[in-house]
């Protein structure tokens, strides 16, 4: 009887292996926690995916029928802190180690990416050691004690690239040696221009050419890694220079590399969008537009639904219109003595376009500080304040004006210009777009600044007050060099 059950247990468990796409196995000698986490990377953080019960003898099973993205996960303990890696890219994992040391007494049972995984990091681990011991001793030493211990040094570092290309010849195909050749960055020539000193130039533009040729950008496994994010941020952020049409161009480049359908083209889109959607750097919207322009309103963000689409398209239909370079639409509304006022008629070399509440205690603060700059250098820079009040009823406005004195062109909307705005469009007095300036100038906060040069194009926004007759000065002696 008892051969009859063991028998139909091993045929179950039998069973369960052939059925389960995954089925990672480990032992934790000294393991007392009750439960353990599976967890993976996907991009520059980790997630959990899984929980298991810790059974007897720290036994740890992770089995199921869906199959795991390949890339690099982490067994971490219940107390969150301590954890190991391993390479995800087999059905079957077996691996054993204890508490003492989870990562240092890794033995891998059963699984060829985690043998080579696990090999180079007890390499890595002791050449680590051994340099380390080195430059303390290059620090503390001088002479022909300190060329020795650098000459050490060197060939600690020879041995380690020779290490490499031999791990890569006998590992080459294993994702495990795949992901460390990854990580490598481009040797550069020592170019040299004609008078033989070193060309920076050349060299900068070589490394950045030469970034990803060591990283399948088509290989989705990459992106469940902690090697990906780190290359395309170091690529995006220090490679590429930081404005609008660069970086632009750097995601064409980037998703150039990927299939339009994968999953590291739909985490550059949203990397780059999201960034740069966010920034709080002047001018750096157009990152956005550019990103809306080239990818979502071509249909090619297939992992939105339709609503978070459309809430992409309709920032990006606001946003356009309001980068630096674009022509400010026209505003045209009352002031508080009930006469029309156009921005477009505002003759001056800049115009400062401010956008306030009275109920808004930020522009309390503000509008003194623009008034007094205003005072100061209005005749010298040449500029004059359009000020459009946002609130419905504007009898506070009317107030905060008289008792600021606020001498520039005042103009807001009011319920009489509301209820009767068909008939002052159709009249040519004001336009849709000045009836709609919240929507169309996407004023979702206050105070919004905008400086428009004689053309009124938008030459910057999102400036404080006390920053705008500085830039004003620094722009103008800029263009008239």
């Amino acid at each position: 009887m008892k051969n009859l059950l063991a028998s139909i247990t091993l045929i179950l468990l039998s069973v369960n292996f052939l059925l389960a796409q995954h089925d990672f196995r480990f032992k934790i000698d000294g393991l007392n926690d009750s439960i353990v986490y599976l967890a993976n990377y996907y991009g520059d953080k980790m997630y959990y995916n899984d929980t298991a019960v810790v059974q007897n003898g720290g036994k740890v099973v992770f089995q199921g029928d869906e199959e795991k993205h390949g890339g690099v996960y982490a067994i971490i303990m219940e107390d969150k802190k301590s954890y190991f890696e391993l390479v995800v890219n087999e059905k079957e994992i077996v691996m054993e180690t204890n508490v003492e040391d989870l990562t240092g007494n890794m033995k891998v049972i059963k699984s060829e990416e985690n043998k080579a995984f696990y090999e180079y990091i007890a390499f890595a681990s002791d050449m680590g050691k051994i340099a380390q011991e080195l430059s303390v001793k290059i620090e503390a030493s001088s002479g022909d004690q300190k060329a020795k211990f650098q000459a050490e040094m060197d060939d600690l570092n020879r041995n380690g690239e020779q290490y490499k290309r031999e791990y890569m010849e006998k590992y080459g195909n294993l994702f495990a040696a795949k992901m460390l050749e990854a990580s490598r960055e481009p040797a550069v020539p020592e170019f040299k221009d004609e008078n033989g000193k070193m060309d920076d130039d050349r060299r900068f533009r070589y490394f950045k050419q030469h970034y990803f040729d060591y990283i399948d950008l088509s290989d989705d496994r990459f992106l469940y890694t902690p090697v990906l994010d780190k290359k395309l941020t170091y690529y995006i952020e220090k490679l590429t220079a930081q404005i609008p049409d660069s970086i632009c161009q750097t995601s064409l480049y980037l998703t150039d590399q990927t299939a339009d359908t994968s999953l590291i083209y739909k985490y550059i889109v949203q990397k780059i969008t999201n960034t740069y959607e966010e920034s709080q750097i002047m001018g750096m919207d157009a990152v956005f537009v550019c990103m809306a322009e080239n990818y979502y309103t071509q249909d090619k963000a297939w992992w939105l639904d339709t609503a978070k689409l459309d809430n992409i398209l309709d920032l990006y239909e606001v946003r356009q219109n309001l980068i630096i370079g674009e022509v400010a639409e026209n505003i045209v509304l009352m002031d508080p003595d009930s006469n029309w006022k156009s921005l477009y008629d505002i003759d001056a070399p800049y115009t400062v376009v401010v956008f306030w509440s009275p109920d808004c205690g930020h522009c309390k603060k503000e509008l003194p500080v623009l008034l007094k700059s205003y005072h100061e250098s209005k005749e010298t820079l040449g500029f004059e304040v359009f000020a459009v009040g946002t609130e419905f009823k504007n009898n506070n406005w009317k107030k905060f004006i008289s008792e600021n004195e606020l001498e520039w062109i005042n103009v807001s909307d009011n319920p009489e210009i509301n209820q009767n705005a068909m008939k002052y469009i159709v009249e040519g007095k004001t336009t849709l777009n000045s009836l709609n300036f919240r929507d169309f100038w996407d004023i979702y906060s206050t105070p919004q600044v905008y400086v428009l040069d004689d053309r009124k194009k938008i030459i910057a926004k999102k400036l404080a007050a006390e920053q705008i007759a500085d830039f004003i000065s620094r722009y103008d002696e800029k263009k008239n060099l």
